[in-house]
């Protein structure tokens, strides 16, 4: 199978900080839950309601992939001469 290339992809402010919030919440939730401590629970899912809102806001305010030009396509030529190098 052909090896996809994706260049810069999901490498944003706004990606990495929305992980960064949801990874906190589920580990929030998931102590909530083996221990049975409510309010850590529940802040776990307030964060993770937060750090959605913060990743579509900073995403708003330019900090996401969505702003950043993309390359041209390839030439023919140009695409060859990529797949003979991937190859090697």
């Amino acid at each position: 199978m052909a090896e996809e290339f994706h260049e810069d992809h999901g490498h944003s402010v706004a990606g990495w900080t929305t992980v960064a919030f949801l990874l906190v919440a589920a580990v929030c939730v998931g102590i909530g839950v083996a221990w049975g401590l409510h309010p850590l629970y529940y802040t776990g899912g307030a964060l993770a309601v937060v750090g959605v809102v913060v990743g579509k806001i900073l995403g708003k305010m330019g900090f996401g992939n969505h702003n950043r030009p993309s390359a041209p396509p390839l030439t023919p030529e140009e695409q060859a001469k990529l797949d003979a190098q991937r190859a090697s």
